[in-house]
């Protein structure tokens, strides 16, 4: 099967905003590749360290907050 990690590296960037705590910091409880992608995009801070948690740049908390609304976001009922 042919997987699309954009999409992945999406969805953990909308789940990395759900769990954000301290300011823009997030538990990186998600797979280590789709963290070492959103780092080469510039959308969180090198997560190979000894931290649990990992911090989203400027740019990476603004796309995680609209990713997540897009995601898991509800419409207005009319």
């Amino acid at each position: 099967m042919d997987i699309n990690l954009d999409a992945i590296d999406e969805v953990v960037l909308a789940l990395l905003h759900l769990n954000l705590c301290d300011g823009n910091r997030a538990r990186k409880s998600f797979d280590s590749s789709a963290l070492n992608r959103l780092h080469e995009k510039g959308f969180i801070r090198d997560p190979v360290n000894r931290s649990k948690s990992v911090g989203l740049t400027d740019e990476g908390s603004r796309e995680a907050e609209w990713l997540f609304a897009k995601y898991f976001g509800r419409s207005p009922s009319p």
